[in-house]
């Protein structure tokens, strides 16, 4: 596998992740995304909170050095959730699951959750390579359908060693 690392967001990836968010593959897989991927003025004023937000870390997924999409985890109703969102040209090879590991290292809190539309297996995948395990599911709007999908929720408990 080539070397993958997590490094904080900074203005020059904005226009990458943009592009990468735009992607229609990956907002069919994703399904929970922004009402327009192309509204540049709502990701930048989306962004920007997400930056400015002590809560929330955004990082930069890097392969060999280059952009390979992002991760971030924030707390919603006191629920601390990570992400992650890899660019099409570095799907299937172990960049998601690799990136993921990186990032739960990185986070001490314990019970950790992620969500993922029920058709995206690959995502599936890698959160229960790394542990995750389902614990709900649910429906809900998916503006990258265009309609409504399941939604399943995961969660990463505390193993018997404290990690």
């Amino acid at each position: 596998m080539n070397h993958i690392e997590l490094r904080d967001l900074d203005d020059d990836d904005l226009d990458a992740i943009f592009e990468m968010m735009r992607d229609p593959e990956a907002i069919a897989l994703a399904a929970f995304t922004a009402a327009d991927a192309d509204d540049r003025e709502a990701f930048d004023a989306w962004i920007a909170r997400q930056r400015s937000s002590p809560d929330v870390l955004s990082l930069v997924v890097t392969e060999n050095g280059g952009f390979a999409g992002t991760a971030a985890a924030f707390t919603v109703d006191g629920d601390r959730e990570v992400s992650y969102w890899i660019a099409r040209h570095a799907w299937g090879r172990g960049i998601a699951g690799e990136a993921l590991r990186l990032l739960v290292s990185r986070e001490a809190e314990r019970p950790l959750f992620a969500r993922v539309a029920a058709h995206n297996a690959p995502s599936i995948a890698v959160l229960e390579r790394n542990g995750f395990t389902e614990i709900s599911r649910n429906v809900d709007f998916a503006p990258g359908l265009g309609r409504d999908t399941e939604e399943i929720v995961f969660t990463l408990m505390p193993t018997l060693d404290g990690v």
